[in-house]
């Protein structure tokens, strides 16, 4: 019989007394006071300190965001909307074999979405042989007719995603969605380590955590191998809406990391289909656009007349090849929820090969058999509506009053094309250093990100950890009260 580690057989702390497991997996024990061996460590180093050095540890991270700028917007907020992004002090930890198959997931997720992409706006043979219904994607509010057969550089749709996995109670990960328009996040991700480095140094050099540094430079590699053909030395922006839009600091941030500018679209102009930014200088071509900016409002000659965030004349430019837009138009029509429903046969279709990474069981809510099922049993689902992000257009079932499941229904019933449900899943919980001084378990889910560029698929190993901080909660978007933590994926 195996000898029980010695910080297992100890009582539990005071500092865990309110850690409560459940049927959710706990990324952090096995049992109640048995830690998983790669979070020992972690949890030796958190019996060694008192409270109050967490404490001051946790306001030493707070006052170096603060320092840095490091806020979100949160819109529809009456008390004012700029706040410091809420982080937690203790690391979610990842062992090297967990990290080998989402790696792997993610690389045959991302090679088999471009594929779709290409073939959904040229030959479209995944609709010819009705493996996915045409009408799912003819009305797909993010299906751009204006890119039917224009050629997109090395055939890369989308240079840069960000897919949102959680891990089951069996302690499996899955995919819970993917976002391919515009994937925010990544400077949290970034800025994260590096507070935490300084925190607990010791820690994470004894943990063998794994770099995620060089993101910033494989973007500007991912994106400089995008540039028109014969431009050797390409100009790089980073586009975005705008100091008030909720993302600003990453763009900013970004932008910075990569050393290339940061403009808006009152910055560019077009002359005979070519792309410039004005300078100080005069104008100067710019080759390769990373656009912060959803597709409606690029350019308003194409699409949203009303636009001021885009540059008249982009989409033509965009379309004779004289500049490269990352991601390309159009690629939303892979993140769609119901097209997400479809993604096992999309791999399967271009691939020949079963997902490595399963989907979540989703509903359709096109179909009447799906939809009378959903519609009967609200409480027992998550309800979303197929192009919202960031927690919105969302109805969690159990958590929901019957007034409010009165109205999904209605909605529902009027729009099916615009809903999908999902069964209300247990999140894995992560230990989190709570106001009172105490660590409580806390709901989360992983958002890492992974690079494109047609031949090299670039990424960096951790992700965005991010958490459901109120205690019981189950969604961990910033703008609907979560937070962030760093992720550390172990070498060994």
């Amino acid at each position: 019989m195996a000898t029980p580690s010695p910080i297992a057989e100890r009582s539990i702390p005071p500092l865990f007394a309110e850690y409560e497991l459940n049927a959710a997996y706990d990324e952090m024990f096995r049992a109640r006071g048995r830690p998983r061996p790669h979070y020992r460590p972690l949890y030796a180093r958190l019996l060694s300190l008192p409270a109050e050095e967490l404490r001051r540890s946790k306001q030493e991270a707070d006052l170096s965001f603060f320092n840095q700028g490091i806020t979100f917007t949160v819109y529809g907020r009456q008390e004012g909307t700029e706040r410091i992004f809420p982080h937690d002090l203790l690391p979610r930890i990842v062992t090297s074999a967990e990290w080998q198959t989402i790696e792997r997931g993610l690389t045959q997720r991302i090679t088999a979405l471009n594929l779709f992409l290409k073939d959904v706006y040229h030959e479209r043979k995944i609709l010819k042989s009705r493996a996915i219904p045409a009408e799912i994607i003819y009305t797909c509010r993010h299906f751009r007719r204006q890119m039917r057969g224009v050629r997109v550089p090395r055939d890369v749709y989308v240079s840069v995603c960000g897919t949102d996995l959680i891990r089951l109670p069996d302690g499996s990960f899955v995919v819970l969605e993917d976002n391919l328009r515009v994937p925010s996040g990544v400077s949290y991700m970034l800025t994260s380590r590096k507070v935490m480095k300084q925190i607990f140094p010791v820690l994470f050099r004894k943990c063998g955590v794994r770099p995620i540094e060089h993101y910033s430079q494989a973007l500007l590699s991912t994106l400089r191998s995008l540039a028109p053909e014969g431009r050797s030395n390409p100009r790089i922006v980073l586009l975005t809406p705008g100091v008030y839009n909720s993302a600003y600091f990453e763009h900013a941030y970004l932008a910075r990391q990569m050393g290339i500018e940061l403009v808006e679209g009152r910055d560019l102009v077009m002359h005979d289909n070519i792309a410039y930014m004005r300078t100080t200088s005069g104008l100067q071509r710019i080759d390769v656009i990373y656009r912060r900016v959803d597709d409606d409002f690029l350019d308003p000659l194409a699409f949203r007349a009303d636009s001021s965030l885009g540059a008249a004349g982009l989409f033509n430019a965009y379309r004779a090849g004289n500049v490269v837009l990352a991601n390309a138009l159009g690629t939303g029509v892979a993140d769609d929820k119901a097209i997400y429903a479809y993604v096992p046969e999309i791999i399967k279709f271009y691939l020949g090969e079963d997902a490595i990474l399963n989907n979540v069981e989703t509903f359709l809510m096109t179909d009447d058999v799906q939809r009378r099922h959903v519609c009967d049993n609200l409480q027992n689902y998550v309800v979303k509506a197929v192009g919202e992000s960031g927690g919105y257009g969302m109805l969690i079932g159990p958590h929901s009053s019957a007034l409010q499941r009165d109205e999904f229904r209605a909605r529902i019933e009027q729009e099916p094309r615009n809903y999908i449900a999902q069964p209300t899943l247990a999140l894995s919980t992560a230990p989190c250093f709570v106001d009172e001084g105490r660590i409580e378990p806390r709901h989360v889910d992983l958002r890492p990100y992974v690079l494109f560029g047609g031949d090299k698929v670039t990424i960096v190993p951790g992700g965005l950890t991010r958490v459901a901080l109120r205690k019981g909660s189950l969604v961990v978007n910033s703008s609907q009260g979560g937070g962030s933590k760093d992720t550390w994926v172990l070498q060994n």
